[in-house]
């Protein structure tokens, strides 16, 4: 990694955002904003979240337009999601200003903070929205960058006025070697990225291994992750009935999830939590650590897990009435599928349950179409939508209908984002859930709608 510039936030007057409206980079946008810095940006789409952003006084364009860069800008952000393509690039590369990508800013903001970062294929938001929630009911008033909208906050950005900041620590194109966190943990290591990483070798030791090494103080590593790992940072494992710091006795009570958490210096018994599925108590196993880590009394723990809502699109239930519940997940890998479905699984093991996959990414897909496969075939019926390709340019053979070839599931088809709502109105639904991190989420609230007339 590339030695970051030696810029001081306090200096800084006016920034512009190429690519703004990404969950990332609005949560840095309203970091500055708040600073009262001057925020300029582009993004392709107007958004429920850009509009938010306009409202809290940001300015942002979306035509791609050199003219509309501010003259006097001390910062320029830019996340590798805008194409080299974009007109932009042009007028940007003739200014005299520093350019960093999102990940070199966090980078920037996490050597001047106690920061906690959150490592992992998964598991990230949630692990990261719940912590920062454990910190502040307990009395640590830390800032977040968060990847997901806290139902508790409302937002992707936390404001706080302590030392403490949280952040996500995103393994693609290595972004996260640019932090220096305090503490941190790492929640997972499946297979991602490898269009990054080439194999899953060099994404274990030069990616998250090489992230461990980067930790000041301590780590805590789930179980299953770089077991052979032997670095200079402290580390200690949790998990699901392993590891010093581990969740015992899980069980569903009344709806919800109870558990124990054991630790070094004692147990907490009988917590419970509203959010569903054991990879969500294996998140709320880290967040606990770590926020005892920083400080947190064990007695406003359970008080805190309780308060807890979750965050938009995890599970987030969108609709419910007696003889049907509407969820939508922003699950985006095989493991993620897998655990959102065994969530609903657990809550609801007699219905059926519908899901609605938009695959993310054209890689993505040709890397794990197998994985795919496997995970929703523990559908009882499953709709494919076309691949979001976000970044990527198609790649020859790779589409919906490879995941559907796989799949032994005899109730699968594939829809189209305009044919949807109309497939799920003609079909009893008792179970529904939508999952992907594409452009799917544009069709919740049709699809909320749709189910309210019935």
């Amino acid at each position: 990694m590339s030695e970051l510039p030696d810029i001081s936030v306090d200096q800084l007057k006016t920034l512009y955002f190429l690519g703004i409206g990404g969950i990332g980079m609005s949560a840095l946008a309203r970091y500055f904003h708040s600073r009262g810095i001057d925020i300029h940006g582009y993004d392709r789409t107007e958004t429920v979240l850009t509009k938010k952003l306009v409202a809290e006084g940001m300015k942002i364009h979306y035509t791609a337009d050199p003219k509309a860069i501010p003259e006097h800008v001390d910062l320029i952000v830019y996340t590798p999601a805008v194409p080299a393509s974009n007109t932009e690039w042009e007028r940007i590369h003739e200014m005299d200003v520093p350019v960093l990508k999102r990940a070199q800013v966090l980078g920037l903001i996490s050597r001047n903070s106690r920061t906690i970062a959150i490592a992992g294929t998964h598991g990230k938001t949630s692990t990261s929205t719940l912590l920062s929630h454990l910190l502040k009911m307990g009395g640590i008033d830390c800032t977040a960058f968060l990847g997901g909208i806290s139902l508790n906050f409302q937002s992707n950005y936390v404001g706080g006025d302590s030392d403490w900041v949280v952040a996500e620590a995103d393994e693609y194109d290595r972004s996260f070697l640019h932090l220096r966190p305090e503490l941190a943990a790492i929640m997972s290591t499946d297979p991602d990225h490898l269009d990054i990483y080439g194999n899953h070798g060099d994404m274990l030791t030069g990616g998250f291994g090489a992230f461990a090494e980067l930790v000041e103080r301590k780590i805590f590593l789930n179980h299953m992750v770089l077991t052979d790992y032997s670095g200079q940072t402290e580390a200690s494992r949790f998990g699901l009935e392993k590891g010093e710091y581990r969740a015992e006795n899980i069980h569903v009570e009344s709806g919800a999830f109870v558990f124990d958490f054991v630790y070094p210096q004692g147990r907490l018994e009988a917590l419970r939590t509203p959010m569903p599925g054991r990879h969500n108590i294996e998140n709320a196993t880290a967040a606990i650590s770590l926020a005892l880590e920083a400080g947190v009394k064990p007695e406003s723990i359970q008080p805190a897990l309780l308060k807890f809502r979750g965050i938009k699109r995890r599970f987030e239930r969108i609709f419910e009435r007696e003889n049907l519940v509407y969820i939508d997940d922003y699950a985006h890998h095989p493991t993620e599928l897998e655990a959102a479905i065994s969530a609903c699984r657990e809550l609801f093991p007699d219905r059926v349950i519908t899901g609605v996959f938009q695959p993310h990414l054209y890689s993505r897909t040709k890397d794990f179409a197998d994985g795919f496969a496997a995970a929703l075939d523990k559908l009882d019926e499953a709709i494919l939508l076309d691949i979001y390709p976000a970044r990527e340019e198609p790649i020859e053979g790779v589409n919906a209908e490879m995941i559907l070839e796989k799949m032994t599931l005899k109730n699968k088809e594939i829809q189209s984002r305009q044919s949807l709502v109309s497939a799920l109105k003609n079909r009893k639904t008792e179970v529904l859930i939508t999952l992907g991190a594409g452009d799917i989420d544009t069709l919740v609230e049709p699809i909320a709608q749709m189910l309210r007339k019935e």
